[in-house]
């Protein structure tokens, strides 16, 4: 009798199909720790912590119009966990050519889309390189998933694991209050839908109201139809699939808000002003023309309610396209403008529109999606995300995790990823770049730090002349 198989939801499905040679759709991790830990404790953890999660199991049976989830028969934890050492000095930059070989590999379609390997001699201590697929869930649920391997202090007793397979289990409840739950995108956007007509009814310009929302949202499907192609610059180049990953020293996240707070703004605000200026750092380092009308950047966006522990896995997120004003030198102006872009685009519908394409899309033909992607990604210069992390410091298998980097994948035609990432009082940074695009990812992270101290230089020089506003 063959393996039950579960259904993939249209979203899930079209992240399947965006895996390409030259853009694997994988999320990466890098987990650098204060010390080596034992293999076997790792492999407990993740036999309680991380194989509760049933699609950690499950492999993808693609039947051509369907794909399905189905528990592997020949599932072995030593199939997707690898004990390796760096070379040399094992240091930052092994490590990072490492990380960028894997972030390069796709992984074996024939098993459970993940892969761990473990360094066990990176700069004294250890680290945990992490490639899942993104069909198996976004972004943010995946950080917090291999969040929940972590503990509070270093010792925590876990319980003995069975050589025998193991019976599917929610998480810990221990964990569940630390988690967010993934539900079921159609029953969210019906309970919306129905939540909204619901409240709206009772106001008596109902119709007004549902028409106006109903206008907005086509504007915004309109606007990201005919938003022009992005400029011709170095950052377009047709890809190799070969990546180059580097990340920078961390920020101090009290002197990013700080800045923040000076100016009136967000801690987002911020660094993405702070990624406008590295980007301009680039251009004039490779004596490249800025574009006057700026470049733009596809953001995530979450969709899922955040007050509920994670029970399943999915995607359930959007993509707006955030225009950094590149071509603004003085800091303190182009920290307004990214404010401006930033508040127009929470008022929209833009990151709904998304996602109800890409469910639109993982219904349809495979061919409706490529070219579908192919002319977003066109309207996009890199992938950036900023996702906030746990405010005090964590300990993975006894080991404390000094730094962590997570990359989200670039689909299309878009060869560079840009991550933030706070943790324990600090601002983590990454960027991943495809090798056939002429920028030096190692610069870039310079050029992040350049662009954030003059930033808040400028800021708490009193710059801001005035306009001071209660950050948000």
């Amino acid at each position: 009798m063959s393996p039950k198989q579960i259904p993939m939801s249209a979203v899930d499905r079209a992240w399947l199909r965006m895996d390409t040679p030259e853009n694997p759709m994988m999320i990466c991790g890098i987990l650098a720790l204060d010390r080596p830990i034992s293999i076997n404790r790792l492999k407990r953890t993740l036999e309680e912590r991380f194989l509760c999660f049933d699609r950690f199991r499950q492999r993808v049976v693609d039947h051509g119009d369907k794909a399905y989830w189905q528990e592997d028969p020949l599932f072995h934890l030593d199939n997707h966990l690898h004990q390796i050492a760096l070379p040399g000095k094992a240091d930052k930059a092994e490590l990072q050519r490492l990380a960028s070989d894997l972030n390069s590999t796709s992984l074996d379609f024939r098993r459970p889309l993940w892969q761990m390997h473990y360094v066990d001699n990176y700069e004294g201590g250890s680290a945990l390189v992490v490639r899942i697929h993104h069909c198996i869930a976004d972004g943010i649920s995946l950080v917090r998933v291999m969040l929940s391997l972590t503990d509070k202090t270093p010792e925590v007793k876990l319980k003995r694991v069975s050589s025998k397979p193991q019976a599917r289990r929610k998480p810990a409840s221990t964990l569940q209050s630390a988690l967010h739950r993934l539900v079921d995108s159609a029953q969210v956007a019906r309970d919306q839908a129905r939540l909204f007509i619901q409240s709206a009814r009772k106001e008596p310009n109902y119709p007004i109201k549902l028409a106006a929302t109903a206008g907005s949202v086509a504007m915004d499907l309109l606007k990201l139809g005919l938003a022009p192609f992005e400029p011709k610059t170095g950052l377009k180049s047709p890809l190799s699939g070969r990546k180059q990953v580097s990340w920078g020293e961390p920020l101090d996240l009290d002197e990013v808000k700080a800045c923040a707070k000076a100016l009136g703004g967000t801690i987002n605000d911020a660094l993405l002003c702070a990624t406008t200026g590295a980007l301009q750092r680039h251009f004039a380092a490779h004596n490249e023309t800025i574009p006057e009308c700026g470049i733009r950047v596809a953001v995530p966006f979450n969709l899922r309610p955040l007050n509920q522990p994670i029970e399943t896995l999915g995607n359930q997120f959007g993509m707006v396209l955030v225009t950094l004003p590149v071509e603004v030198q003085d800091p303190i102006m182009c920290f307004r403008q990214v404010q401006e872009n930033m508040n127009r685009l929470k008022r929209s519908y833009q990151a709904q529109v998304t996602y109800s394409l890409l469910d639109l899309f993982g219904r349809g033909p495979d061919i409706l999606e490529r070219r579908a992607l192919d002319l977003l990604s066109n309207k996009a210069s890199a992938v950036l995300t900023n996702v906030p992390g746990p405010r005090n410091a964590l300990y993975l298998a006894g080991s404390k995790l000094t730094q962590p980097m997570f990359w989200v994948p670039q689909s299309g035609t878009i060869g560079i990823g840009i991550s933030i990432f706070s943790y324990a009082g600090t601002v983590q940074f990454g960027i991943t770049v495809d090798k056939a695009i002429h920028a030096d990812p190692q610069a870039v992270m310079d050029y992040f730090r350049e662009s954030f101290q003059a930033l808040s230089h400028a800021a708490l020089a009193g710059r801001h002349g005035g306009h001071e506003r209660k950050a948000g």
